[in-house]
Formats: structure tokens, sequence, C-alpha cells
């Protein structure tokens, strides 16, 4: 009996513990959202954590795991998680980690596929919804208003969509866009919205619309790609492209506005991988950005100096392989690589003493080199690398 009240008393003690150290955070609050169901009828759910502001800043939604084996964003929302308890809200913030079940647990023996779905083949990142017809309707309707009135009717036409997509689709939805516009109807809450991943073997990079260059100087980040306003499917991009669109419909009717909406796509290095030292580095580097963009009502958060460099999506190239082999990756990430340098050289045992069992790949112009591919054996064809091309320096 004794000790079992001494565990009565641990676990009391344990209970306490975690109920002061969350009721210290602003407005915590946690619950599971059910996304949809398996076979076998078991809900397939996601967490969601919330810390609520004073309502003097934008409001903010940050996802991670969309992609299976992606996983280094998760560690970073329990930073951010860590350090926002120290901290006092100007805006809302939505922070979802394993936001895709299915990815989640799509193993292979040790490896985590989850970059597509199983059933459809469609890449999990490009099952968004945006109406681009809806826009200039939009905008001729809301001429005269004002820029409140326009944001909230706008954004509450973007979230009536949705809905309209998950209860009154007459032939259904696929397993991941029930993910996705559930995912989606969180994000159109929000002024500014985090997509964390990761590549195969890479380095840290950042996807930035091209209207919010300035600030890709506040994240911790090295390597920058500017994306233009086309809709292709991501989550940046649906999230991004409605209100670049609308801000060009009416700068057609001659009203320059700005709804101060920012969506990016954060790269966070390399799949299948958790490091929590560095997740504490790329948090601090997310509330940096935060700062500037007032949520955080500190001023703690600063910036690295580095020298950052970027290119345009449209300089962003894919490098395949010219033949099949296995692959030894020479060249280093955010390093230039000069043309006509080795950026890989592939042994082919099967003509070793009667042909080259070594070659060597090169380019024909300068780059750079951001990530490759995870593996060393590769088909020709095979995607090896992604470099920026006609690259520029943001900071020094």
């Amino acid at each position: 009996m004794r000790q079992l009240l001494i565990g009565y008393v641990i676990v009391a003690h344990i209970y306490v513990q975690l109920s002061n150290r969350y009721n210290s955070m602003t407005n915590f609050s946690k619950e599971l959202l059910t996304v949809g169901e398996m076979a076998s009828g078991v809900s397939l759910t996601i967490p969601v954590y919330r810390l609520t502001g004073n309502g003097n800043g934008p409001s903010v939604y940050i996802q991670a795991n969309i992609h299976g084996a992606e996983v280094q964003g998760n560690a970073v929302i329990y930073q951010l998680l860590e350090l926002l308890q120290k901290e006092t809200l100007a805006g809302d913030i939505t922070l979802v980690p394993y936001a895709n079940p299915i990815g989640c647990n799509h193993k292979n023996g040790e490896y985590t596929l989850g970059r597509f779905d199983p059933i459809t083949g469609v890449n999990w990142n490009r099952m968004y919804h945006f109406d681009q017809s809806m826009v200039v309707p939009f905008a001729e309707e809301f001429a005269d208003a004002d820029i409140e009135l326009i944001k909230e009717s706008f954004q509450q036409k973007m979230l009536a969509g949705i809905q309209d997509k998950l209860n009154h689709n007459n032939y259904g939805l696929t397993t991941g866009r029930r993910i996705a516009y559930q995912l989606q109807e969180m994000a159109h809450q929000a002024d500014i919205v985090l997509d964390l991943h990761t590549g195969p073997v890479s380095s840290k990079h950042l996807y930035c619309p091209e209207y919010a260059k300035d600030s890709a100087n506040y994240f911790n980040i090295a390597h920058t790609i500017f994306i233009p306003n086309g809709f292709a499917g991501a989550m940046d991009e649906a999230t991004f492209c409605p209100w670049w669109y609308l801000t060009d419909a009416f700068a057609k009717q001659g009203r320059e506005l700005n709804f101060d909406k920012e969506s990016f796509t954060v790269e966070l290095g390399s799949q299948e991988l958790i490091d929590l030292d560095e997740a504490l580095i790329d948090a601090q580097s997310i509330l940096s950005y935060l700062q500037y963009k007032n949520v955080l009502t500190s001023n703690k958060y600063q910036p690295q100096q580095m020298t950052r460099y970027a290119c345009y999506l449209k300089d962003y190239k894919q490098y395949y392989s010219p033949m099949g082999g296995m692959v030894d990756y020479l060249a280093e990430f955010g390093k230039p690589l000069a043309a006509g340098e080795p950026l890989a050289r592939i042994l082919r045992m099967d003509n070793y003493g009667d042909g080259d069992a070594l070659h060597y790949l090169t380019l024909e112009e300068d780059a750079m080199p951001i990530l490759h591919f995870a593996s060393a054996s590769v088909h020709q064809g095979t995607e090896l690398y992604k470099l920026f091309t006609n690259y520029f320096k943001l900071t020094d």
C-alpha cells in the first residue's frame, strides 16, 4: 500500500508540473484533428497545437512532415513550443506536426517512402486547392471596399471554397485531398504560413515568393529560391498565390493594396534524420522572421550575419544522370562550382578491364549545388543534383 501511495504522489507531482508548465504558455491548447479513416475503421488523426496572442500581431500557421521521410520539421515544432513558452505573443500561432499520418507511416524496410500517395501516385504536396477564376470577379465586386473588409471577405470566400470541396463533392475525395484540404483550411486562417520540409541529402534552403524578398534575410538560411506567381498545387503557393493574384487584380483597377500575407516552404536539410540541437537553431531562425513580422513582442531573435545567395525558380536546375551506375557525389553544397569542375563520378565495375570504370560528370556553366539524390545507386535519368544557376548575393 505504501508503494502504491508513493506512486500516486509521483504521478500527481508530474501532472502538476506539466499543468503548470503548459498553463504558463499564452493560452496553450492541443487537439487531435481527424483527417480520414483507414480500411479497418481506425481514425487518422494529427495533433494541432495553438498559442493565442494578444490580438495585435499577424497570425501564423506552421506544419511539418507532409512527406513521410521529412521528419526534421517535427523536431523544429517541438523546439518552437519550448521557446514560445517564454514569449509574449502578439499574434496567434498554430503548429501541426505529423501533418500526413499516412506518409509518416509509409515504411518499406528501414526506409520511409511517403512522398507520393500510394493509391493515386500523386505527390502529397500537390493536392491543395486554388480557383484562380474567382479572383477578378471578387475584385470587381469589392472595388471600392476598404482593405480590412476585402481581407476578411476574401479569406471567407477561400474558406467557403474549401468547405464546399470537403462537404459537397458528389463524387467524393481521394484520401490525399481530404487531408490536404483540412490542412489548407487551417492555413487560410493565417497571415503567415510556413511549410517545413527537407530534401533527400540537402543543405537548408528557402522557397520564397518574389514579392517577399526582404523577408528572406530574416531566416538563418543561406540559400533562397524566388518563386513566381504560379500555382502548381503546393501549400506555399496555395496560400500566397490567391493574395498575389488579388493584389494584381486591384492594381489593374488603379488600387495599390498590400495584404501582408506571406508563405514559405522551409527546407531544413536532409530526410530521415532528426537532430534536436539543429532543430533549436532552426526554431530560432523561424522566430527571427516572426519577430520581424511583429508576431513576437520581444527583440531577442536577430538574423545571423551570413552570405545569403538566391536564384529565381527558372534558374534552379535539375541535373539528371547521363548513365546508370554507382555515384560518388563530389560537389559541396553551397559552394560555387565552376564550369568543367567535377560534380560527381560514376563507378561502372562492369566496364573494368575492357573500358572506363570511372566516369566524371561536369557542367557547362557555373552553378551552386543545393541537394543531391539520397542513394549512391542510380539509373540513367535519375535526378542527381539540384543546383542554383545565375545565382546572386542577397547579403554579405
